[in-house]
Order: C-alpha cells, then structure tokens, then sequence
C-alpha cells in the first residue's frame, strides 16, 4: 500500500470491534493500518478487508514501542488493543494489565510525537459493581483493586488516568470512550461472553448458562450501533473527558437468555452456576454525553440477536470461535 494511504492505526483491529471499525474506515476511503498481536484476536476477522490496497496488518505487541510502524500523514489512532472478555484477561492478568497500561502509554507516546488525534477504549467496568445507577461518567466507581477483575478493571482506570495525563501535560488530543456491552458477528464463541455464549449453547442444544439468579442487568448494544458511536467521539470537540457508549435498554440477564431461546428456536434448558466474585448486579450508562454529541443506539435486538446468531452459525460451520488449546 502507497504510504500516503495510511490514514489511521486501529490497534486491536483483529478483534471483535476492532475489526469492524476497520471494515467501517476502509469503506468510507480511509486508509488503516491494524496494529494487532493475534493474542485474542482473529485474522479472519479481517477478510472483507484483507485484499483492499487501503489496508494493512502489522503483528506487534502494543506494550513496545510503536513509533516505527507510524506512517506519515496518520492523524488518527483508535487503541482498542486489550483483552475484553473475563476468561481472557483472567487466563493473562499481567498481560492484561501489560496491555492496558503500558500499551496505552506507548500509543499516548506516538500520538504525542505525532500530532495525532487518539481515541482510548476504556470500559464500564471501571464503575465495577455500581452503587449508582444508571452510571453517569461523574461516577467515580465501586472497584475491588485486588479482586479477580482487577487487572481489567484497574487497569482501564489507568489508562485513562494515562489519556488525562498526556492531555494535560503534552497536549495530547484525546477522545476516551466508556464502551457498555456491545454484541454481534466476529465475537469468539468461547470468550464467555454473555449474549454469544447464550446462543452458542443455544444452537448447539446445550443447557444455556446463567451465573447467579439471572436478575443482575445488562444493557446491549449492537456493534453497528458502537462503530457509529466511537466515529462519532472521535470526530468530536468532546475533549478528554470520558463519554458513555452503549444501550441504556436495560435487560435482566435472565429475559436475554429467553430472547436467545426464542430466537434460535431452542429447547435448551436454563441452568444455574455460582455468581463469580465481583460480578457487576446492574449495568446501565447515562447517555447524556454521548447523545449530546448526536448519538444513540438504533439497532433493535431483535435484528441485532438475527445478526449474531447467523454470525455464530457462519463461525459453527467452518469450525471457527474457539481458540486452540
């Protein structure tokens, strides 16, 4: 690809919104570079764009130092390199905690040196289990920073503290987004996810598993619906302070589960396993930033849920979804 092409590094861009941030930049003529190391994410991910001369892949850890595989004339960069599910940032917690901070200041650094704009995919779960709800960015959190989530919980919070800092002290332009549950094709079907666990177990017959009672809340939010929001944030005058990017249709885990039954057609059962320890109860954002930046959810779950299911039907066929032992 003609280096005058390379437009914007997506860091992360072989996973799950990774991926179709860069199918969404490559379609609208922008030129990407994906910065990615295959840890969690899938280089099938990237088939619609694999071929376009608007697109590269670069394998590299983002916790080394990056400024060699910046191009001239980028000035944008989304960091969404990170573990996102819990059974992948707990299999690696160094690693996790690695990638989040240390990965955040190496592409804070390049942005610095580079003029760059960067966007900074931080989670809901810096709010942890909240005690306020639904959860506005004001809120400053319900942690536990030793707990079994703390190396993703924790270490979120100081990348952004790390995107604050760099603004504050280099003039870093910096957009940070609190990205909700989101949902949809490309999502592995062994990251224990909620929703794509759900119908993975309900296509295959499989009892469908519920941690806890099922009353705990969640809000989803399709991918379509996300890539629009993280766009939209980037493109922003929004500055440094962080904005909420989600649904604020807000779901009892169990009512998900029966969505999933009645979407797929299937009989399975619903079984019960302990609740894991820290496990958010309720899960909602605040919308008033983000929807003041001309921005909000359209995909309903229905055509979300039909979506997803034929993505994990596609990833079931040919053997996909599962990472090797």
């Amino acid at each position: 690809m003609h280096p005058a092409l390379h437009r914007t590094l997506v860091t992360g861009g072989a996973g799950f919104l990774g991926s179709h941030l860069c199918a969404r930049l490559v379609g609208s003529g922008t030129g990407v570079v994906c910065i990615d190391d295959f840890s969690t994410g899938r280089a099938e991910n990237l088939a619609a764009v694999a071929d376009s001369e608007r697109f590269e892949v670069v394998e590299h850890d983002v916790a080394e130092p990056m400024l060699g595989y910046f191009v001239a004339g980028a000035d944008r960069i989304f960091h969404l390199a990170s573990p996102a599910s819990p059974r992948d940032y707990r299999a690696d917690e160094i690693g996790t905690l690695r990638t989040c901070v240390l990965g955040t200041m190496q592409v804070l650094e390049l942005a610095r040196r580079t003029g760059a704009r960067v966007l900074v995919a931080s989670t809901s779960e810096v709010y942890g289990d909240p005690l306020v709800h639904p959860q506005p960015e004001s809120y400053r959190g319900n942690v536990n920073p030793v707990g079994p989530r703390a190396c993703y919980d924790e270490g979120k919070r100081a990348a952004e503290a790390a995107a604050a800092s760099y603004a504050r002290q280099h003039g870093v332009d910096v957009r940070i987004a609190r990205i909700f549950n989101t949902y949809g094709p490309h999502m592995r079907i062994d990251d224990g996810r909620v929703l794509v666990s759900f119908v993975a177990q309900a296509l295959r017959g499989e009892p469908i598993t519920i941690y806890g009672d099922g009353e705990q809340t969640r809000s989803l939010c399709y991918v379509d619906d996300m890539i629009d929001g993280l766009v939209t944030l980037m493109e922003s005058d929004a500055g440094v302070e962080p904005v909420n990017l989600g649904s604020d249709d807000e779901m009892r885990v169990l009512d998900i589960a029966e969505a999933v039954r009645r979407a797929t057609g299937s009989q399975s059962d619903i079984v019960h396993e302990p609740l894991p320890a820290d496990d958010p109860r309720q899960r909602r954002p605040d919308l008033a930033r983000a929807r003041a930046l001309g921005w909000s959810p359209r995909t309903s779950l229905a055509d979300g849920l039909a979506a997803t299911i034929a993505g994990v039907l596609a990833d079931l066929a040919r053997g996909r979804g599962i990472t090797p032992a």
